[in-house]
């Protein structure tokens, strides 16, 4: 879909190299532009998980994209970037506020070159403000939105997610506003600058939570844990005889009907929220009393909404991620076969398949370069320069 498009991606980390790989798996032609030591995440994964020296985090966000070496701080390798920049439809990168300025590949600067180039800029708290200088990383970033603070029982302490969330929902909204800003310069002949910060992305997975306190309604955490403070009972994690299964926003009555315990009628629906934890320590009396499979068939006879507690090797199995063809495989020369999550939209029913693995360092370098037109000479020299032959 975005065949013809140009990518030009100065990204590092999850939330810049998630975005491009969004618009690479719909057909863009992704430049990432790497410095001679190559992108941090191609040396960094979060448990040392490497395969045969390839690191599982840049394995898992670089597909369909090529690879340009280039030294930012030499002219000649500036003067081929900012060829690039005259051909291309967008820029994205996710380097500190201001550090894009001080080499001279500011949005200003561009748009004098390329008036039609959306320029996408990543951070983590905004461009500008108190907090741009801060580091912007994932669970920083759930505990100053108050994610953390509001997941987790009454008396435990605040609990991020276990995930990295608001770097992959940064990464979204950031190629969502690429495209939508690429569809306004079909209006316009003109294109403008994206911003997507962390701090945006968080608020913006609380956007329930957040509008009922904001108007008056403030929640507590629940003594049984429940995953918000605004919902009332049944919802949360509960224990079964031997592992776990999660309820969400069921009646009284139908759990009077499930339980055979008339006790859950003397509770009115405008009481549920005000006494959530009685519900709550009411039906984990109920439910340790068989094993999660039993229930499982309980509940799902009286169409009671539920889900088992999934570890990640139940997800990896479940007959519905493997339905929709959530993880595939690819065959890296170096990695070997690798299995990652796919692009997470399907179009007509087809899943964007993997024309490209993530590339070595510096693979696409004479191809681009080719392609700019320079001769032999010129090119074994910028190739020397950044240590590449």
């Amino acid at each position: 879909m975005l065949n013809g498009i140009r990518v030009l991606s100065f990204t590092h980390f999850l939330q810049g190299p998630s975005a491009t790989q969004m618009l690479a798996d719909l057909g863009a032609d992704v430049i990432k532009i790497e410095p001679p030591r190559g992108a941090f995440e191609r040396s960094w994964s979060g448990p040392d998980a490497f395969r045969d020296g390839e690191s599982i985090f840049f394995l898992l966000g670089n597909r369909n994209v090529r690879s340009l070496v280039a030294d930012l701080k030499d002219p000649a390798w500036r003067e081929v970037v900012l060829r690039l920049v005259d051909e291309s439809d967008v820029l994205i990168e996710s380097f500190r506020p201001g550090a894009m300025e001080r080499m001279g590949l500011g949005s200003d600067e561009l748009h004098e070159r390329n008036p039609r180039l959306v320029y996408c800029s990543l951070s983590g708290y905004g461009s500008t403000g108190p907090y741009q200088d801060r580091p912007g990383q994932d669970v920083l970033l759930q505990s100053m939105s108050g994610i953390a603070a509001a997941t987790g029982g009454e008396a435990q302490p605040p609990t991020p997610v276990g995930a990295s969330i608001v770097d992959q929902h940064g990464a979204a909204l950031g190629a969502f506003g690429i495209l939508a800003a690429l569809h306004g310069r079909e209006r316009t002949g003109r294109g403008c600058v994206v911003e997507s910060n962390l701090l945006s992305a968080a608020l913006d997975l609380q956007i329930e939570p957040l509008a009922y306190f904001a108007n008056g309604w403030e929640g507590t955490r629940s003594h049984s844990g429940v995953s918000s403070p605004y919902y009332k009972a049944p919802y949360g994690v509960f224990a079964t005889a031997d592992g776990h299964l999660t309820l969400s926003l069921n009646s009284l009555a139908l759990l009077a009907e499930v339980f055979s315990d008339e006790w859950f009628t003397s509770v009115s629906e405008e009481e549920s929220y005000q006494r959530r934890d009685d519900v709550n320590m009411r039906i984990t009396e109920h439910l340790a009393q068989r094993s999660t499979a039993e229930w499982e068939k309980v509940l799902a006879d009286h169409k009671v909404w539920f889900a088992p507690v999934n570890s990640y090797s139940d997800v990896l199995s479940d007959p519905q991620v493997e339905h929709n063809g959530s993880f595939i495989e690819f065959e890296h020369p170096a990695a070997g076969k690798t299995k990652v999550l796919g692009h997470p939209v399907t179009y007509d029913g087809v899943r964007p398949e993997v024309r490209s693995v993530p590339p070595s360092l510096g693979s696409a370098n004479e191809e681009i370069l080719n392609s700019l037109g320079l001769s032999s000479t010129e090119i074994a020299t910028l190739q020397q320069k950044v240590g590449l032959r």
